[in-house]
């Protein structure tokens, strides 16, 4: 394998996990973000984000470098054989992807590439957005920039590992022979040792990271609007999904009930479907219930612990990111909870191993940072689960009955067995149980 020149821009989750891991695979790499401040911290080796092995790969191929970050686009395009494109499309108020940095960062390629070089859409991006910037790059360029979607599958707290061992790596490519060419050539390093390419069309590769993530939200939503009716009628949804996963044509992963899905993508992906059904005039009921099953959960579970609190009572929380193993607050449920919990006259002591200084800028109100989760039980009238961090889950719950004033311990993602739970002195308000 050659080694290939590649710019990677933008320098979040999914942009900052496939530079570094390029540069481990030998590619020579240049991250480019307009954040001065992260630019400054990721050439010091100090990744922006947490994320478990990101910042060692970060400081080793700095060290070789075969790394290196920039804020100027023009710096690191001289060379380059691949752009990748890995900027946020957030969701706007309708739901639809705000692609305004995609199409910026496209036209900024065509602009000032002085050679053809291939772009690619690392982004999760509407059907039809590929065909839109080879659009804006053909009004822009005499270059050939032909444009490639190749959506990443990775899961936050395992984005390593699922970039270097993926299970697909999905390239969806209109008919240019060099840029497949040039992919093929890119992922041997992962190619040799693991699962081979899915070629397919372009609009299809875009349409696949929508459906998977949405397949995924929708079998979280299911397990959701079971554990309700198991609540109604003496059922138990940890028996009813066990006996559904262990049909391999089901299977267990992501049957399981709490409060909602989160993070970056589900619900914006979610959402982007809806947009784009309404866009399309495509009825997609299953993709609308699975939203609207997902805020149902999260609301009806919060007023039952709304419901149950004393007045002024102290709450203790435990967990504050979307999932356990990442920093990311994006669309996390403790987001929702938290002014819920200040609005009604409580005091919260809050605890998380890795997300609270992200936390802390995005609630308003007095809120006690607690270093520990026993810390933030001291005193507290009762304490929620918001995040299945390992650490909580091995919790001494004895111990934790004589450091709380009351009983109540809400488990938003059943982590405990409930007999447990009780044998402690502990009442236990789990979902679906």
């Amino acid at each position: 394998m050659a080694a290939m020149k590649i710019t990677v821009v933008g320098t979040g989750y999914v942009g900052l996990v496939s530079a570094v891991c390029f540069a481990e695979l030998g590619h020579e790499v240049t991250g480019v973000d307009i954040d001065e401040a992260k630019v400054k911290k990721l050439k010091e080796g100090v990744s922006p984000i947490y994320e478990p092995e990101l910042e060692e790969l970060l400081k080793r191929n700095l060290d070789a470098g075969r790394i290196a970050f920039t804020t100027d686009i023009t710096e690191a395009l001289p060379d380059t054989k691949v752009v990748f494109s890995a900027v946020a499309t957030p969701p706007n108020e309708d739901f639809s992807a705000d692609l305004k940095a995609v199409f910026i960062v496209a036209e900024s390629v065509a602009k000032h590439a002085d050679h053809d070089l291939v772009f690619v859409n690392k982004s999760t991006v509407p059907v039809g957005t590929g065909k839109k910037c080879e659009e804006l790059i053909a009004k822009n360029t005499t270059h050939k920039i032909p444009v490639v979607s190749n959506p990443e599958f990775l899961r936050e707290g395992h984005a390593v590992r699922d970039t270097m061992q993926p299970d697909r790596i999905v390239v969806g490519i209109n008919g240019n022979e060099w840029a497949k060419e040039t992919m093929e050539e890119l992922y041997v390093p992962l190619t040799r040792t693991s699962k081979p390419i899915v070629w397919m069309g372009r609009e299809s590769a875009e349409i696949v990271k929508y459906a998977s993530n949405a397949f995924l939200a929708n079998k979280i939503s299911f397990a959701n609007m079971l554990s309700e009716l198991c609540e109604a009628t003496g059922g138990n949804i940890r028996d009813v999904t066990k006996g559904m996963g262990m049909d391999d044509r089901i299977g267990p992963r992501f049957l399981h009930s709490g409060i909602g899905y989160g993070g970056s993508c589900f619900p914006k992906d979610v959402k982007a479907l809806i947009a784009l059904s309404r866009e399309t005039g495509i009825d997609l009921p299953l993709v609308t219930a699975t939203h609207e099953i997902n805020q149902h959960q999260r609301e009806r579970y919060f007023s039952k612990i709304l419901d149950s609190l004393p007045s002024g009572a102290t709450v203790g929380i435990w967990g504050l990111s979307f999932k356990p193993r990442t920093d990311d607050m994006r669309e996390a449920p403790s987001l929702d909870l938290l002014p819920m919990l200040l609005e009604a006259g409580h005091t919260i002591q809050a605890h998380d191993p890795v997300a609270m200084e992200n936390a802390k800028g995005l609630v308003d109100g007095s809120i006690e940072w607690k270093d520990s989760a026993m810390a933030a039980a001291e005193n507290a009238d009762a304490v929620i689960v918001l995040t299945e961090w390992d650490e909580f889950r091995g919790a001494d719950l004895n111990k934790l009955k004589l450091t709380m004033k009351g009983t109540d311990l809400f488990d938003g993602r059943n982590i405990y067995e409930p007999k447990e739970v009780e044998e402690a002195g502990l009442n236990y308000v789990g979902i679906g149980l």
